[in-house]
């Protein structure tokens, strides 16, 4: 047996990898040659789209199965690194292996370059990796699988193995594995910050509870009957947008510096927040951190500690614990734990009458269609197995993540902490063969362009994912941007300043894909109903206004000194008058007029 095939038999049978994601490579050959007789094995045309396929894979799959990324060394490996800081970013699991130079040709540390193609992986990657180890040597399974273990809170792990080791024959007695412990300790309830907590609970008149995406989804659907009973309103992050379906009782929304205009006016005016399985980052808090629930008692909850210690924004008490262990040990602490908040309740649902998803100040122009429109449409069509890939920036994305409306069961997937351009088609193609569930992609066209050529990858696998892009002309977030600071001086943001793309429907052909142009309100409902029927890929045209607005958003202003000021969450644009800052601000009122 080549150590090649025993390091991939072992994956497979002891970590539970089952796909492959790969682009081919001289420099991974052995490796290549035994994945194909073990894993599913997908071509992708850029190495890119393997690491993200297999991010949004192990993201998506409820079964367990994993998969993993198989790249060669030099150029396999720096097209790669992109999805590497997204799955690091959002502390996800993701195993790359990468193919290297035999062991002989392998460079001097004072030498640029020996082998064809070396370049130095583990350099490249290790500050974005939980661990990077080049295996120039035969290692038993156990030191592997502790490698992929090695961090209580996830991220990518990159192995590189030298095409020397890949194909020798392996050592005897390299194993027997010993058993690795690698538990994470639970929430004890007698732990003093838990009792703190309900004891805090108990005085608040304004609770609200915040579920990011360190809750898994196995435990949110397990507690799912609970939460609906807790008595507490509940909101969450981006990444815990699909813990929690916006059709179930006590949900707020979900508050973001882009987010729903009602749920960060509650959130601000909370008086106790518990926070659970989010690292309250800038894009939750707002720039202007500072002002962040300034009436509330902040209880953080992260397995990362430097997470709490940050300093922004400023919170009451940090509980460095998982975040599963921990949501499930307050949830059943509030089943005898008595407290009163109906007016808050009451309150809550008057907010959330008074602002709907589409803000009155939206403007679209005839003959294109609104984007918030679309998010409604879809909203209702969809289905609750359905899984929802938006990309992760610009207007597509925004717009999205804050006036979707999600179904309890449906399963949505973003990486918005690199925000990087191109990501949506890659990870919907991991989703949709991970869930094997009809899958959703929201891209805008300039993004998209970026990773086309996956779009062969969709087709030769027969993916059922409809690909719904909106059609602006470029990049609408960075015309936006040139027009709100620089006085409408546009440069490379569309096709009429120097940005080059494609007629879709041209594009749709060519990989023989089916191709639908949606340009008007009117033909929402029906095209949509019949698209989303349909088994095959399908590409969708949105023609979008390249001039359309995306209200409410947090404003921010160039001081003279050159440096950005923010407004706070609660402050989100179009202003409100003063008549609605007295009936749905009354907490704040007081610092605002």
């Amino acid at each position: 047996m080549k150590y090649a095939e025993y390091l991939l038999e072992k994956l497979f049978k002891e970590e539970n990898y089952t796909h492959c994601y790969f682009v081919a490579g001289g420099n991974t050959m052995h490796l290549l040659d035994a994945a194909r007789k073990i894993f599913k094995c997908v071509p992708v045309v850029n190495e890119v789209a393997a690491g993200i396929a297999a991010e949004y894979f192990n993201e998506s799959n409820k079964g367990g199965q994993k998969a993993f990324a198989l790249v060669t060394a030099g150029p396999g490996l720096t097209n790669i690194v992109t999805a590497i800081a997204g799955a690091f970013l959002e502390s996800r699991a993701l195993l790359v292996i990468g193919g290297q130079v035999k062991t002989s040709d392998l460079k001097t540390a004072e030498m640029r370059q020996r082998g064809i193609q070396e370049i130095d992986g583990c350099a490249i990657v290790q500050p974005i990796t939980v661990l990077s180890r080049l295996i120039d040597a035969q290692v038993p399974f156990s030191t592997i699988a502790e490698f992929l273990n090695s961090s209580k809170r996830p991220g990518p792990v990159f192995l590189e193995i030298p095409l020397d080791v890949q194909g020798s024959t392996v050592e005897p007695k390299l194993e027997p594995q010993q058993e690795l412990s690698m538990s994470i300790e639970g929430l004890a309830e007698e732990d003093n910050s838990l009792s703190q907590l309900l004891h805090d609970l108990k005085l608040s008149e304004r609770p609200i509870l915040l579920i990011g995406g360190g809750v898994s989804r196995g435990l949110a659907k397990k507690l799912n009957k609970d939460l609906q009973g807790c008595g507490l309103p509940i909101m969450t992050t981006w990444n815990g947008m699909d813990r929690y379906g916006s059709d179930l009782p006590n949900y707020w929304g979900r508050p973001n510096t882009w987010g729903q205009r009602s749920a960060n006016i509650l959130l601000q005016q909370s008086d106790l927040i518990i926070a659970v399985g989010t690292r309250l980052g800038l894009q939750q808090t707002g720039f202007a951190w500072e002002q962040f629930a300034p009436l509330a008692d902040i209880y953080q909850i992260d397995i990362d500690s430097v997470e709490l210690e940050k300093g922004h924004p400023k919170i009451k008490v940090g509980i460095q614990q998982d975040a599963d262990k921990f949501l499930e040990s307050l949830l059943m602490q509030l089943q005898d734990c008595e407290f009163t908040i109906d007016s808050w309740l009451s309150f809550g649902e008057k907010v959330q009458k008074a602002f709907p998803l589409n803000d009155v100040g939206n403007v679209t122009t005839t003959g294109f269609i609104s984007p918030f429109e679309l998010m409604d449409e879809l909203s209702n069509q969809l289905a609750s197995t359905d899984v929802i890939i938006p990309c992760s920036s610009g207007g597509a994305f925004t717009v999205t993540m804050q006036a979707f409306s999600p179904k309890y069961g449906q399963t949505i997937i973003t990486n918005k902490g690199l925000a990087s351009m191109g990501y949506g088609l890659s990870g919907a193609i991991g989703a949709a063969e991970s869930a094997k569930s009809r899958t959703i992609l929201i891209e805008g066209d300039g993004g998209f362009a970026q990773n086309l050529q996956e779009l062969g990858t969709v087709a030769a696998q027969g993916l059922n994912i409809k690909i719904f892009i909106f059609s602006n002309s470029g990049y609408a977030s960075i015309r936006m941007t040139q027009k709100n600071y620089f006085a409408g001086a546009y440069l490379g943001c569309d096709i009429e300043t120097g940005l080059g793309l494609p007629e879709w429907k041209h594009i749709a052909a060519a990989y023989g894909l089916k191709f639908l142009s949606l340009n008007c309100s009117e033909t929402l409902k029906g095209d949509i109903g019949q698209i989303l029927e349909d088994e095959e890929p399908c590409f969708i045209e949105v023609k979008i206004d390249p001039d359309q607005t995306y209200f409410p958003k947090i404003s921010s202003r160039i001081l003279p000194n050159g440096t950005m000021a923010s407004n706070p969450l609660h402050l989100m644009s179009p202003d409100l008058s003063e008549d609605e800052i007295k009936e749905f601000l009354p907490y704040l009122a007081s610092t605002i007029l």
